[in-house]
């Protein structure tokens, strides 16, 4: 029984971080979308101000309980981290593409499994770490160190990749004991408080179509957010992170059809490696559990 407890848990985190991966990647299409049609700082306060009046308004009958941390600390390093993440990719993204910043992005799952097994004490084996390890070589092959997507401007998304990191292992030992809605109000609210003050310096006024997108934002990042937090509270961070490459591929698609940033083989070539890597971690990871 315990057995196949632990195969729910896993197999539903990995569900929930490929539903995280896809509502993230809406959501920075729409931000993209924006920053054209205002400015970065202008997108980055409404993904944050529009998450917080999101989960402001569906946690408000027991807002009190949900205000209570056992960690404050670590639930403000975690909002700084994110905040520090989302700034850099946003900036990242808008300057050498969805695509390839996703695909800088993409180390992240390197850093948070090998984080959680050095901060957490979780688990690293064998098949997890074939599978961090072909994804990696798919990363690489897309972004072909020396090439013109590791320019200037990708150190934006390389930096975001750090301090994601960091907030994925924070929400995963914080996750532990936490309310997800007390997580998640924490990060919108820190983020929505420190843009507020800076926003008001590069306001552009937005069109109706940037309006829109705006009001949208918070709530689809609220939605990624929530499944995020699930996802690391029910399942070891090592084992659902090689399953964030997952988003990689949304970039591609959200980036041909919205903004027609097309892609050249070699990015089709490491997609197609990562997408392998993350299905062999699942049917191993499945398939030693049903047999325990």
């Amino acid at each position: 029984m315990i057995a196949k407890s632990k195969l729910s848990k896993t197999g539903f985190g990995i569900l929930l971080m490929i539903t995280t991966m896809f509502f993230f990647s809406v959501m920075d299409s729409m931000a993209k979308e924006v920053a054209n049609r205002t400015d970065t700082v202008v997108a980055i306060w409404a993904r944050y101000a529009g998450q917080t009046v999101v989960v402001a308004v569906l946690v408000a009958p027991r807002m009190k309980s949900v205000l209570k941390t056992g960690y404050p600390g670590l639930q403000l390093l975690r909002s700084i981290f994110l905040l520090i993440a989302t700034t850099f990719f946003f900036f990242g993204f808008v300057s050498i593409g969805l695509a390839n910043a996703a695909a800088i992005m993409s180390l992240n799952p390197v850093l948070i499994t090998l984080g959680a097994a050095l901060i957490l004490g979780e688990r690293f084996g064998v098949r997890r770490a074939i599978g961090v390890g072909a994804a990696l070589i798919g990363a690489i092959i897309i972004i072909r160190p020396g090439s013109e997507v590791f320019s200037r401007d990708a150190m934006l998304p390389l930096c975001a990749t750090v301090a994601y990191s960091g907030y994925a292992i924070t929400t995963r030992f914080v996750g532990r004991d936490e309310d997800p809605w007390t997580s998640l109000l924490y990060t919108a609210a820190f983020g929505a408080l420190v843009l507020s003050a800076i926003v008001p310096f590069f306001w552009v006024r937005p069109d109706f179509t940037a309006a829109v997108l705006m009001m949208c934002l918070g709530s689809v990042g609220a939605i990624g957010h929530f499944c995020l937090i699930r996802a690391l509270m029910i399942a070891e961070a090592s084992a659902i992170a090689p399953f964030s490459y997952v988003g990689l591929i949304f970039a591609i698609f959200w980036g041909m059809v919205l903004f027609g940033e097309y892609p050249d083989a070699f990015t089709y070539l490491g997609a197609l490696v990562i997408v392998i890597a993350g299905i062999y971690v699942w049917h191993r990871e499945s398939r030693t559990a049903r047999s325990n």
